[in-house]
């Protein structure tokens, strides 16, 4: 079981119905069930191209984000690869072992010195392959703070202007968009000057499976500017909050077209797996138990996000909504949670008058913004709704279920496909 306190949350069949389902959910985001579609011990087929990986002297890995020791171990067991780096989270054991992987720990959601440090071991190791090798990325979402490579600012003013934007409920590309404007790596920028051949396989955590937005689109390329950045910061009214170190970067790049990331994809990059996978197996589960089914994929602010399931909620009996995405939220208080946590609470705040319906939501990665917790399930118990109103306002979702014995652990999960959740009814 990935959900780890399963029995002691299944206290109704209908709680252990929903927990049963999110299982499905997670399980098909585990990388040793998607790999193998791709990758076979000759070939790799990418972009509705086959690959024949026989013809290289050798085969290199470049693994980083959520899922990176997952990826590498499901790769490793159908190639031998030579050797390979993997970057996952700081707190997460690495699933595989080995000589011939160097593995960092850096910080997530801020870059910290083990971030900069695993940065330069993996450019370097980029540029030191030959033209007859093989490089296979294997990129998964948290990818973009766990390596970091500040350009013309401290990693102190890189760590500020992160803080910033995950406080201001500015969207993932947005948040990529300045990110990659003030680095040496993101953007294509870590691909630039390869010499040996590359691909990248690639575990979406964005809406839209944007590419250059998935870990800062660092094996990918840009289309955005260093414009966009500036205009970012302008619209979420940051400018005044920021280093002067920091817009000094950005505005100089506005100066020189060389300066701007590349626009072109130097390698093929495939999405293997996304949000949608696991939504389906599901719905497959949720069908196999009877309920009707309605999926929809939920973005953006939060408060539209809940007004959208809401409106889903059908008359009938026996009915499921599946809902999977990222919703966005304005941190507010102190408190512990994420928006997984805050969701749950928020549904739970409008469905007091509502027959009963069981309510959860989780990050498939196993970690819920500040807590220690994937998310939380409850059913639309009678609570009070000024203690409710309390807890929201103070951003403090995960100490509301932690009273209410609702929060669902998991610790590291070694993948990252969104958020999935659901209302039984």
């Amino acid at each position: 079981m990935i959900i780890q306190n399963f029995n002691d949350l299944a206290t109704t069949d209908k709680k252990k119905e929903c927990l049963e389902i999110l299982e499905s959910g997670l399980m098909a985001a585990n990388p040793e069930n998607i790999i193998p579609n791709y990758v076979t011990p000759e070939k790799i087929k990418i972009n509705g191209k086959t690959i024949d990986i026989t013809k290289y002297s050798n085969i290199y890995s470049v693994a980083f984000g959520k899922a990176g020791d997952s990826m590498t171990r499901a790769l490793n067991a159908i190639i031998p690869i030579k050797s390979g780096i993997i970057v996952i989270p700081k707190g997460s054991k690495s699933i595989i072992k080995g000589k011939k992987f160097k593995i960092f720990n850096s910080r997530h959601p801020e870059p910290d010195q083990t971030s900069v440090k695993a940065a330069k071991e993996v450019m370097k190791f980029v540029q030191n392959k030959k033209s007859n090798e093989l490089i296979i990325f294997l990129v998964s979402g948290g990818g973009s703070s766990l390596l970091a490579m500040p350009n013309g600012i401290t990693l102190d003013d890189k760590i500020f202007v992160t803080k910033l934007l995950l406080k201001s409920g500015a969207t993932i590309q947005e948040f990529n968009c300045v990110r990659k404007h003030l680095s040496k790596i993101k953007g294509g920028k870590l691909i630039e000057n390869m010499k040996c051949d590359g691909l990248s396989l690639i575990m979406s955590d964005v809406e839209g499976d944007d590419l250059s937005s998935i870990a800062s689109g660092t094996t990918y390329m840009d289309n955005t500017t260093f414009a966009d950045a500036l205009e970012i910061l302008d619209k979420y009214k940051l400018k005044r909050k920021t280093p002067i170190e920091v817009l000094q970067v950005l505005e100089k790049g506005l100066e020189s077209q060389k300066l701007e990331t590349p626009k072109k994809s130097k390698i093929e990059n495939q999405v293997i797996a996304n949000n949608n996978d696991c939504l389906k197996a599901m719905e497959i589960d949720a069908v196999n138990k009877g309920y009707k089914v309605k999926t929809i994929q939920i973005f953006g602010d939060i408060k539209n996000v809940v007004t959208e399931i809401l409106e889903n909620i059908s008359e009938d009996q026996k009915t499921c909504i599946i809902f999977g995405g990222e919703p966005t939220v304005r941190v507010l208080g102190k408190g512990t949670g994420g928006r997984n946590q805050e969701l749950v609470l928020r549904l739970l705040k409008n469905t007091q008058k509502l027959k009963k319906i069981v309510i959860a939501s989780m990050g498939t990665d196993g970690i819920d913004g500040n807590s220690m917790f994937a998310g939380a399930i409850t059913e639309n118990v009678k609570v009070d709704l000024d203690t409710m109103k309390e807890f929201l306002k103070n951003s403090d979702s995960g100490r509301f279920f932690q009273k209410q014995k609702g929060s669902i652990e998991t610790g590291f999960t070694h993948t990252n496909l969104m958020d999935i959740g659901m209302i039984l009814k």
